[in-house]
């Protein structure tokens, strides 16, 4: 009992070291590394795909370390292979048994394969397994109870093995992470410590032997791999030669598991059995070997895959018929001369052929020639018909540009004229408002010293009625000056809002192609201190009709308390104070509406005046681009050639060349596209300086677009759609001087 006891505590010592030593977590490890044929994505998860052919069903069972009781026992069921052209999947179920540590769970596995060439693939694989470890009470037998075994909890564990493949013909280079990520959902945390995690590349050779006799065709498989773990590097080789007659052996070296061999055969045409041994040496090599077998049962399917790696197979023990050795040898010699000579009479159909096609190609060789040079005459004589059609478009150009600068100047002109004439008719206005105010304002009083008179107010008979006779004089002077301030508010209203539907009226207009004269700017700030003057005015003008009604009603109401009440006065001024309280509210409410009109007219004309703003930006950038290109078009038609040879000191580049490629937006008049600079100025002077030699060292073809954002013009005579065409032409720049400097500029709009 004390020995059984000794190797169930060794043995979870292993364990638990091997992945915690606390928690009692196993770290998926699947011990089916000795087999090239069958449960290969556990190796590498792109091997459902890589080098498969057929879909199997596999019983796996390994017992490792049998010369050590309670050693661990590992079952696998798997499906796994090639579902489609490009990809591969697997599923199974296993179970391990470390002593009194059990591990159950599934893994599911996917693959995908890119083809990149006739020969070469890319492969992505993923094991994606869900598992359950944890101590299991039947196998523990103890005299009494361990509470290192109780505080051992059972844990489920998510994990993650990702892995890549790439493949030639012959060859396989690829790596995967084993427990690359490892989750465990008992306290909701991701392993840190894992001595399992490891990264893990491998090299595989798949050949064929071409003999004579039974290894006629047989396929060799070699795979070198290495396990770089945070403690320890772990290195294999493993080798399987497989012979068409439905046999295969193997044998691998594990610098920690030590040698390992074994054999395989096909049992019928779908199903197969296969066994593999493994001794254990240096470290482990007390614990004794390990025996492998796996039955496997194949879904052949009817469609063959490109880049696999199965071929036809028969069974060891298939039944087959009797030969005629004679007859088959005869038949074999005719049908070798038969094929001799068929094979000779294909020899000479291909050297004939090959000979027409030769001349043929002479043929269209020469043809090709000729609809060259044709093709070069034609496409210089267009060249000549374009040239000549620019230079007569140019003229045309340069003509209108003129007539275009003339009618500027007359228009420009007329509406100085317009303008000096509108400012003498608003001058001549207001000097007539001028002489007209004071008469205005003189009949404004004289019109509310009449209203006052024309009201009847009754004789007073004591000092109260006396003191309301004069308090209801004063409140109808204040609201007299009331009136007056609203209705110069009013017409500030109106008046805005006829500066509004002018301005509106002039940008719909242009916008229509309508030119109109536009009215100048006002003075802004003087209008708005205007108007919150007026607006304070009003408010202090209500502010004081309140306080004075409030008097007048308190004066009245101590009046009504008297006992010398007159009824006519009493109903003369409750009539009278009504009226005014009336009068008031609209008056505070006509103010608030013109208030709020005005904010937004005011709104209204901010819009407008934008909308000029920018229409005045737009004319300015317009006549920019014109007279840009009447200058191009005058220095290409008026600059000689030069009779001396040009030199790179005859070229400023100036700002070119600080940066490789640049970015510019906004630009108009101008395509998107690479554009190859060989200047860039802000100056107009040093453009037409380098554009004035450009033309004379030869270069027709040079021309410029202007950047409002950095307000400089970029010279350049290539244009292109993608960005190697421009690259290569700066490397193809050759030895011409303006190219001394040269970038790349990109439009995007």
């Amino acid at each position: 009992m004390k020995k059984l006891l000794l190797c169930a505590i060794l043995f979870l010592s292993v364990i638990l070291e091997s992945s915690s030593q606390e928690s009692g977590v196993v770290a998926l490890d699947i011990p089916s590394r000795n087999s090239l044929k069958f449960n290969k994505y556990t190796i590498n998860p792109t091997f459902s795909f890589v080098r498969e052919q057929n879909k199997y069903i596999t019983l796996y069972n390994k017992r490792q370390w049998i010369d050590f009781e309670d050693a661990p026992l590992t079952y696998l069921v798997s499906y796994t292979g090639r579902i489609k052209e490009n990809m591969g999947m697997g599923i199974g179920l296993f179970q391990q048994d470390y002593g009194v540590l059990t591990t159950f769970g599934g893994i599911v596995n996917f693959a995908y394969n890119a083809v990149l060439d006739t020969d070469s693939n890319l492969t992505f694989g993923i094991n994606l397994a869900y598992y359950q470890s944890g101590i299991n009470d039947g196998r523990v037998n103890v005299n009494f109870p361990d509470p290192a075994l109780d505080n051992i909890p059972s844990n489920s564990i998510i994990t993650i093995n990702p892995g890549i493949n790439y493949g030639l013909a012959f060859l396989d280079f690829g790596v995967s992470v084993n427990n690359a990520v490892s989750y465990n959902l008992l306290n909701s945390e991701i392993i840190e410590e894992n001595p399992e995690q490891s990264i893990q590349p491998h090299v595989m050779y798949t050949g064929y032997i071409n003999s004579r006799g039974f290894f006629d065709e047989s396929k060799f498989s070699g795979l070198l791999q290495s396990e770089f773990k945070k403690e320890e590097t772990i290195f294999s080789g493993l080798a399987m030669l497989s012979v068409p007659r439905g046999i295969w052996a193997q044998v691998g070296y594990n610098t920690l598991y030590g040698l390992s061999g074994g054999l395989g055969l096909n049992i019928t045409n779908q199903i197969a059995i296969e066994y593999n041994y493994e001794k254990a040496m240096g470290e482990l090599s007390n614990f004794g070997s390990s025996h492998e077998i796996t039955l496997a049962y194949k879904f052949v399917n009817k469609k063959s895959y490109k880049y696999s790696g199965d071929d036809e197979e028969v069974t060891l023990f298939e039944n087959r018929k009797g030969r005629k050795v004679l007859a088959s040898s005869v038949n074999h010699s005719k049908r070798s001369a038969e094929q001799k000579q068929i094979e000779a009479q294909k020899v000479a159909q291909a050297n004939n052929e090959a000979k027409q096609l030769a001349e043929n190609a002479k043929l269209e060789e020469q043809e090709n020639r000729d609809e060259a040079k044709l093709e070069a005459e034609r496409l210089a004589n267009e060249e000549r018909l374009k040239e000549e059609e620019a230079n007569r478009l140019a003229a045309e150009q340069q003509a209108q540009l003129e007539a275009e600068r003339l009618a500027n100047e007359e228009r420009l002109k007329e509406e100085e004229a317009n303008r000096l004439a509108t400012e003498q008719q608003a001058k001549i206005e207001a000097e007539q408002l001028v002489n007209q105010e004071p008469a205005k304002e003189e009949e404004d009083v004289n019109i509310g010293s009449e209203a006052l008179d024309a009201v009847i107010i009754p004789v007073p008979k004591d000092e109260a009625t006396q003191e309301i006779r004069e308090l209801t004089k004063l409140t109808v002077d204040t609201k007299l000056q009331q009136q007056k301030l609203l209705l110069q508010l009013k017409e500030t209203v109106a008046n805005k809002n006829q500066d509004l539907k002018d301005l509106k009226e002039e940008n719909d207009l242009f916008e229509q192609g309508v030119y109109l004269a536009p009215k100048p700017f006002k003075s802004i700030t003087a209008e708005n201190a205007s108007i919150e003057t007026l607006k304070s005015e009003i408010e202090e003008v209500i502010s004081s009709q309140n306080k004075q009604i409030k008097t007048l009603e308190d004066v009245y109401m101590v009046r009504l308390k008297s006992d010398d009440v007159d009824d006519v006065s009493s109903r003369f001024y409750t009539k009278t104070i009504n009226n005014l309280r009336t009068q008031q509210k609209e008056a505070i409410r006509a103010k608030d509406n013109l208030i709020s009109d005005l904010d937004k007219i005011n709104a209204k004309i901010e819009v407008e005046r934008k909308r000029r703003i920018r229409r005045a930006v737009y004319n300015n950038e317009q006549d920019r681009y014109l007279k840009d290109r009447a200058a191009l078009n005058q220095i290409k038609q008026f600059t000689p050639l030069s009779s001396s040879e040009l030199t790179e000191e005859d070229f400023d580049s100036g700002d070119v060349g600080r940066a490789k490629i640049e970015i510019v937006k906004g630009v108009r008049n101008a395509e998107n596209g690479f554009y190859v600079i060989v200047a860039a100025h802000t100056d107009v002077e040093k453009r037409d300086a380098f554009l004035r030699n450009a033309v004379a060292a030869g270069q027709d073809k040079i021309d410029f677009f202007y950047d409002v954002n950095s307000s400089k013009y970029y010279i350049y005579y290539e244009k292109f759609e993608s960005i190697q065409e421009a690259i290569t032409a700066m490397e193809l720049k050759g030895t011409e001087p303006y190219n001394a400097k040269m970038s790349i500029v990109k439009i995007e709009n």
